[in-house]
């Protein structure tokens, strides 16, 4: 069973943002437990990724707060957080356990340490004899699953996950999948972002679906489908953006 917080790992609540007079986000509110994932749903522009940047502290929420164990994000408590964007970025010409290594380093592991979990990992995703392999050298999908275990490195309390399994063959969406949930289950809190309403009936505990940058959609899986009288979560989320009668 996950460990669980008596304060949810993640807690947003009232956030508006502004950019340049432009409203981005209005009053949007909710928290994911350690052990629990939450589904961050929305079409391009709904303001998914402005929640995560702010979330981080890439960006400064005009109103409301945005905590992790009940404080803002630092650079200093940023190892509490594994992040992998939707763009993905690393050093593509350096070695795979260098660059593995190195991030490991920066989250606070040691270096035998890092070493010791990129081996681990490489073996367990199947990419062991490229450790010594330049990054550009991989397939997409190989680059997908090295980010992926860059942002579990160090056992963050916080896992982002935006479209992790965007580009992946089925077989290597499901491995993906599986640590996922091998984080959840050590009591890793999660937050995901997809377009898959498969991979949402099958990882999520709860989903907010995001619309114009306010909510329109928030509860657990079985809440929301009873909410809309939908039979899967891909309903639901048609139904907010078809602008149907919620009740």
């Amino acid at each position: 069973m996950p460990k669980t917080h008596a304060t949810p790992v993640v807690e947003v609540r009232d956030f508006a943002l502004t950019i340049r007079d432009k409203k981005i986000i209005t009053n949007v509110s909710f928290t994911v437990k350690a052990g629990e994932v939450l589904a961050l749903l929305g079409a391009n522009g709904s303001g998914k990724t402005s929640t995560i940047r702010s979330l981080l502290g890439i960006y400064t929420a005009s109103s409301g707060t945005l905590h992790v164990n009940g404080e803002k994000i630092t650079p200093e408590r940023s190892g509490l957080v594994g992040y992998l964007p939707e763009e993905r970025g690393l050093y593509v010409r350096t070695k795979v356990l260098e660059v593995m290594t190195y991030f490991g380093e920066l989250k606070g592991m040691s270096r035998p340490d890092a070493r010791a979990f990129a081996l681990s990992y490489l073996e367990r995703v199947g990419l062991s004899d490229k450790a010594g392999t330049q990054l550009k050298k991989l397939s997409g999908g190989q680059q997908q699953k090295i980010q992926l275990g860059v942002a579990i490195m160090g056992d963050p309390e916080l896992l982002i996950l935006d479209e992790p399994t965007k580009g992946l063959d089925p077989m290597n969406r499901h491995l993906l999948i599986d640590i996922v949930q091998e984080r959840q289950a050590k009591g890793c809190a999660v937050i995901y972002t997809t377009h898959l309403m498969e991979e949402v009936e099958k990882l999520a505990d709860s989903v907010l679906i995001l619309k114009d940058g306010t909510t329109h959609a928030y509860g657990s899986v079985d809440e929301l489908k009873k909410q809309f009288k939908a039979t899967s979560i891909d309903e639901v989320f048609i139904h907010v953006y078809e602008g149907a009668d919620n009740e």
